[in-house]
């Protein structure tokens, strides 16, 4: 369901929007206001349209607070609480000068909220309406002028978002204007008020009346879905930026020379070009998604997801949350072969997700029934000058009673004579198993510490054959496992080999080519005050 919302555009009318929160502060207002008139010995005392006024801001508070006080609510409820101080001290404030008071307010009391996408694409649908409302001028009459105007509102919405939307999501929906023009009527005057109805007349007719007419709206909704979605590389800030003054170029109004170098100014962040690694260049990337794995392999026109990370909750997993946005923003929609090494949900919780929202050619796994074939010991291929060895679990593994992690899939990556070992969550017996089979090829210039630093492996046995000069610890910021051991991780220094830690330096990425073989880490190239030391 929510795929259908964010394919249309329209997941802001499912949550607690702005337009609900005036809608509800309106109808207070109305309903008090109209009570106070008919009560002389309280008209008398207080004007009737300041008690309303006074009773709207109080409800919005309420329904703000009620609905989470997201960046959406807040910038509504400050919009009406400055323009109810203004009409309280009977001067006449203008929008933009409201907004501005509004930004100010959010800012000062949450100085987090402009990194929230909320934050942008709030005040910015709203600053983009107030910018076309300011051209307008005189009275709309007759319905072919009321009609242009909820085009030309619905166009500078969706315009507005674009640049926000390309740079946080890499996506954005071409149907987006279509379903918004039938779903906001429906869902803000219909749906919402019939089930604000049923919370205060618990009446089972009312609740069905809203659930009928919510159905037939998702039937369109899910017919436009099927629309297609323009997805892209996150483009740079600063074409993002650029792509914002485009928005406002173009949102000039008619007659104004030179608008077409608005759109001029849109297409770097609508066509960025995608970064790919050279022929025979291989990019591994550990990502950072707690306590579990999930890496992306790249080579020049193949995509390979070595586990799609953990299951956070029922509701929550790794291949929704970090590594579909992910390959989102490095532009990449299609994925050759989703490898799900073992069937631990620290590994495999994110492969519901990623199936579902990308294009997966092939699943290779040792889970039992999976939806592709098993990964075996020997399997052999070649991507784009870049060679990829299955080297366990042997074919006989798969006969045995064994737990998951001796299953564990481990893939070696070779490109331009260096070499990665991805190990997942291989033990002692597996790197004896593996010791065994390749006595003398085990070889590699960077590791993954198998089962994330346990000291059930990374035998000295195992680290002398491997002879890795860095590893990488895909490990959870002070996960209940105490992962990595002291004792593990003591193995490694005596050795003299650098360690990496995803709970410690973001995600990193180990690139290797014809230059050798390289490892940076997310934080350390864009580090933070709160990322501490």
């Amino acid at each position: 369901m929510w795929t259908t919302f964010n394919r249309t555009g329209t997941t802001h009318l499912m949550s607690i929007s702005g337009l609900h929160v005036t809608m509800v502060a309106a109808m207070v207002g109305w309903l008090v206001s109209f009570g106070w008139r008919r009560l002389p010995a309280l008209a008398l005392r207080w004007p009737a349209q300041k008690a309303g006024l006074l009773a709207g801001c109080l409800a919005a508070l309420v329904y703000a607070l009620l609905a989470g006080f997201a960046v959406p609510a807040q910038r509504t409820l400050y919009m009406l609480m400055v323009a109810g101080l203004a009409m309280f001290s009977g001067r006449i404030v203008a929008a933009s000068r409201i907004l501005a008071l509004a930004l100010l307010v959010v800012v000062v009391i949450d100085p987090w909220a402009p990194l929230a996408a909320g934050f942008w694409l709030s005040f910015g649908a709203v600053g983009a309406l107030l910018y076309v409302g300011s051209a307008q001028v005189g009275e709309l009459r007759g319905w072919r002028d009321k009609l242009r105007s909820w085009g030309i509102v619905q166009w500078a919405a969706t315009l507005a978002s674009l640049p926000v939307l390309l740079l946080v999501f890499q996506q954005f929906s071409l149907v987006s204007p279509l379903a918004n023009a039938l779903a906001i009527p429906v869902v803000s005057f219909v749906v919402t008020p019939l089930a604000l109805l049923a919370a205060v007349i618990p009446w089972w007719p009312i609740l069905a009346l809203a659930h009928l007419v919510l159905g037939w709206l998702m039937v369109f909704l899910a017919w436009c879905a099927g629309w297609p979605v323009w997805v892209a590389p996150a483009p740079p800030v600063w074409a993002a930026a650029a792509a914002g003054l485009g928005v406002a170029i173009c949102l000039l109004p008619r007659g104004v020379p030179g608008r077409w170098l608005g759109g001029m100014l849109l297409v770097p962040a609508v066509f960025w070009p995608v970064d790919q690694p050279a022929t025979g260049e291989a990019w591994v990337s550990v990502l950072d998604v707690g306590q579990g794995l999930a890496s992306v392999v790249r080579t020049r026109e193949h995509t390979l997801i070595y586990d799609p990370g953990p299951l956070y909750s029922a509701e929550s997993d790794a291949g929704q949350r970090v590594v579909v946005p992910y390959l989102r923003a490095q532009g990449i929609s299609r994925i050759d072969t989703l490898m799900v090494t073992h069937s631990d949900t620290d590994h495999s919780g994110g492969a519901a997700s990623v199936l579902s929202a990308l294009s997966v050619e092939q699943v290779s796994s040792s889970i039992a029934g999976s939806l592709g074939g098993r990964c075996v010991a020997g399997q052999r291929w070649a991507w784009d000058g870049v060679g990829f060895e299955v080297m366990h679990p042997a074919a006989e593994a798969y006969a045995t009673d064994a737990k998951s992690n001796h299953l564990s899939c481990v893939l070696r990556i070779e490109a331009a004579g260096r070499r990665v070992l991805l190990t997942s969550d291989i033990e002692a017996a597996d790197e004896a198993a593996l010791l065994a089979r390749y006595p003398d090829s085990l070889g590699a210039d960077v590791a993954l510490v198998p089962h994330h630093g346990s000291k059930t492996s990374s035998t000295p046995a195992f680290l002398k054959a491997v002879g890795a000069e860095q590893v990488i610890v895909p490990v959870g910021y002070r996960n209940r496992f105490g992962h990595p051991k002291p004792e593990v991780l003591g193995r490694y220094e005596e050795r003299g080999t650098r360690i990496w830690r995803t709970d410690r330096d973001g995600a990193l990425r180990v690139v290797m080519g014809e230059n050798g073989v390289s490892v940076s880490a997310w934080r350390q190239e864009r580090r933070r005050y709160w990322h501490g030391r």
